[in-house]
Formats: C-alpha cells, structure tokens, sequence
C-alpha cells in the first residue's frame, strides 16, 4: 500500500509541469510584482495602471516638459559654439594630439581642420553667440540658457540616442518621458501622459525605444501621433461601428480582462484595461487637440505652420497645444541632422543650412507663445542632439568630403533650456579654443537628466522604481543637478 501511494505521489508530481507551476503561482508572482510597483522611494501607485495626477518629492517649477531633439547631432560649431581660432587653423593638418588615443566613426588618418561654416554675433542682454543660421533664435537669446560642454559616452546614433533618452546605451531602459510620467501623471485623463511627433521623414536610428516605457508598466510608454492624416492610426471607427458599439466592445473585453485579473493577478493586465478606456477617450480628444486647422492667422505666421504637413513647424504648434491641454511630456523628433559632408543634403554649407531654416522660426515661435500664454514659466524646453561635431573635417577612408562637413563628437556639445525654472541668459561651461574638450563646466547626460527631474520636483536619487531585485533610477548611479541654471 505505501509503494501504491508513493508512486502515486510521484506521478502528480511528475504532471506539475512548468507552465503549470506558473499559471498555478501566477497570482503570487504577480502579487511580488505588484508589491515592487507600490513599494519603492517613490512611495505607494495605484494598481489601475492610472495616469493620475501625483506628487514629487517638492513642488517643481516646471509641470511639462517639451523635448526638442535634432536627429543626427547638429554641429555645436555652427551654431552656438563661437570659435575664432578654428577659423585660423582652417585647411590645415589635424595636430595628432588631438587624434592619438581617441576613437571616430569615420575619421582616418590625419583630417584637415574645418574652420565655423557660419558667422557668429552676440545678442541679447546676456551677449549669447549665436550664428547667423538661426536670425529668428537670435531674438530670444536672453530666454535661453545653454550647456556648452555636454559629453556623452557613445559615439555612434543608435546607442547615443537611447543614452540621452534613457539614460543607458542598450534597450529596455525606460525613456525619460516615461519617467516623467510616471512620477507625475497627468492632468488630462482623456489624452496621454506622454505624446511623441516626429518630422524629417524617418524615425531616430534607435528607433522607438527611445519612447518606450522599459520595465515600466506600458501605459506610461510615449504615443506616436501624426501630424497629417489621423493623428494616431485606427483613431476611426470602422464603417458600420458608432461610438455606442465601442462602448459595448471596451465594456465586454474589460470584463474579460477583468476576470483574467482576478485569476492571476498580473499587474499588466490593469495596464491593458487602463489602455483600452485611454484609447476610448482620445478618439473625441486627440482629433481635436491635433487639429491646428482653427489656429488663428497670427498663430500660422509665427510659427510658419502649413495645416495637412508632416513639419517640425506643425509639431512645434501641436506641442504647445498639447501641454496646454495638460499633457505631461511632449517629445519632438527631428531627423536629418548628420552632417558628415557626404553629399549636399549634409553638407554644412547646403544641406544643414535649409536645416536650420526648417527648426529657425518654429522652436523660436514655441517660446513666444508659451510665454504670451504664461504656460513658459511652467514648461520646461530642451534643445538638443545625441552629441557633437569635431573640430576637424571628416575624411571617410582617409578621403576628403565632396562637401564641408564633420564626425561625430562626444566629448564636447551644446544643450539649450529655457522655462521651467531655468535661469535666462545663462551659458554654463566652456570648450577649448577649437571646441574639442571641456576647460570647464563639464556636464554628462545624467547631470541633464538630474537637472530636468529636479526641475520637475524629483530627487533624483530617491526617484526610483523596483525591478528585478532593485531599485533602478533614470541617473543609474550618477548625476548632479546643474545648480548655475536652476
């Protein structure tokens, strides 16, 4: 009889499989997980996946963020990094202490060194140089403060980008905007937390993870919108289904989901939930805060948008329009901005001169609207790339260009802000006289980051989230706020 038992004791183990053990354990695993999102620094979430509004850690100057980033890395020495003494060393042979030890993307050999592409002024009260690429700018350069001396450690878009987004150079880290979001929630429940609009006609290198929400619950991952066409894809109901029948649909396969939650307690499930009540809610608000079509006229000229276009100008309105609504985290990508001299589209002289014609106008109409609406002291704008652009003309396979251009830089470049608290007129750091290196004033990406999250209300340190046995921060385990621009 005990031989009988014992082997029938075995054979029910033997039937516990792993797919059992896992659907059998899932409401305790999901119960661990759930216990990481509400424990943490950051003190107790919601389990609804809920983008409500929520406390910092001290009350932030700023309550929005919009992100301007330039896909590519826009020369620092073309625009905002005056350099005279490069113009003297124009044409002549790159010093090779300057080369030994350090690595390009395509740099070979010893390239020539490229003098500034445009003519510097200084303008405003707070004597900013700016170049003649950017006249409109030029006006609001005391509501500006720039980080002269950026670094990064990568050199190549893909793993730059994500680093300057994420915070770390490889997937699955979650973006700052869904960080943002995280933290604060969002003041407008029928639209999302976080929005993205792209515009140059591709996505960055790194693709949309520089959005994506990480190890973050997904509801916090930014949503691509459009600025043609439907601003998000499938917003319309298919012919023969009325908005009543959606309700019916969203309503049934909540109660699915529902039940699947009380089975297994995942926590993702009350993200899908929140996801399919959120994509209820922006089929009435998103067309209609996409809509710049009742712009007034005035509003057009400014920013120099053109109503039906995917266009930097138009995400700049769209931008403006979105924090207004009360949308936390607003990222704008702007694609074509790698001006190695391959060609006459990224050409200093050509290509990255229309470039700059197309951002010009709108990102300066951005500040003025913001401020003629007040919303400037309480939005924060970034401006920026993945890194910068050497001093020296690139020279792909020990060649010249055809046309003026330059290799990627990490070491040294700049970073504008404004609103949000940001100090006016500030310049924060300083590059060798040919902008190679940081003399002083040196800021990583997570000194930016730091910087951006105190601004918010965030210790940056304490700003945290539970995963995979610890906690995780966007500053990984570095950073310091930028005290001369707060």
């Amino acid at each position: 009889m005990d031989k009988l038992l014992k082997e029938a004791q075995e054979a029910e183990l033997r039937a516990i499989t792993r797919r059992h053990f896992l659907m059998e354990c899932v409401a305790g695993v999901g119960g661990l997980a759930l216990g990481s999102m509400l424990g943490g620094c950051m003190g107790a979430r919601s389990s609804s996946g809920s983008l409500a509004s929520r406390l910092p850690h001290f009350p932030g100057r700023a309550k929005s963020v919009i992100y301007l980033h330039m896909a590519g890395a826009p020369s620092q020495l073309e625009l905002f990094d005056y350099k005279p003494e490069l113009q003297k060393l124009h044409n002549q042979l790159c010093p090779q202490s300057l080369l030994e030890g350090k690595k390009f993307a395509f740099i070979r050999g010893t390239p020539k060194m490229l003098g500034p592409q445009a003519t510097f002024r200084q303008h405003g009260d707070s004597g900013a140089w700016i170049s003649d690429l950017l006249p409109h700018f030029s006006t609001v350069a005391d509501e500006v403060s720039f980080l002269k001396a950026v670094h990064t450690d990568q050199f190549n878009h893909g793993p730059a980008q994500l680093f300057m987004h994420t915070g770390h150079a490889r997937l699955g880290r979650p973006s700052i905007g869904s960080w943002v979001t995280y933290g604060l929630g969002t003041e407008n429940s029928n639209l999302p937390g976080f929005v993205v609009l792209t515009s140059g006609g591709k996505t960055p290198d790194a693709g949309k993870s520089v959005w994506g929400s990480g190890f973050l619950p997904s509801v916090y991952q930014g949503v691509q919108c459009r600025s043609h066409g439907d601003p998000v894809l499938y917003i319309s109901d298919p012919e023969g289904m009325d908005r009543d029948m959606k309700r019916k649909a969203i309503d049934a396969i909540g109660a699915v989901n529902r039940e699947e939650y009380a089975t297994y307690k995942d926590p993702e499930i009350l993200t899908r939930i929140a996801q399919y009540e959120m994509a209820y809610k922006m089929q009435v608000a998103v067309p209609e805060v996409m809509n710049i079509n009742n712009e007034p006229e005035y509003i057009h000229e400014l920013y120099g948008t053109q109503p039906g276009k995917e266009s930097f100008a138009n995400n700049c309105l769209l931008a403006r329009k979105l924090v207004e609504q009360g949308v936390r985290f607003v990222q704008l990508f702007d694609w074509g901005w790698d001006s190695h001299g391959t060609g006459a589209d990224t050409a200093l002289d050509l290509g990255f001169r229309n470039k700059c014609r197309e951002i010009d106008r709108p990102m300066t109409a951005l500040l003025l609207d913001l401020k003629q609406r007040g919303l400037l002291d309480e939005t924060l704008v970034v401006w920026g790339g993945e890194f910068g652009r050497t001093p020296m003309q690139e020279n792909r396979d020990n060649k010249d260009m055809p046309f003026a251009g330059r290799d990627h830089h990490p070491d040294a470049y700049t970073i504008w802000m404004a609103g949000g608290g940001v100090k006016q007129g500030v310049s924060w750091g300083e590059t060798d006289e040919i902008g190679f290196s940081a003399v002083n004033g040196s800021t990583s990406v997570h000194d930016v980051h730091a910087t951006m999250l105190h601004l918010l209300g965030f210790d940056h340190e304490k700003f945290t989230y539970e995963f995979q046995g610890r906690p995780f921060r966007l500053t990984d385990v570095e950073g310091n706020v930028i005290r001369a621009l707060v």
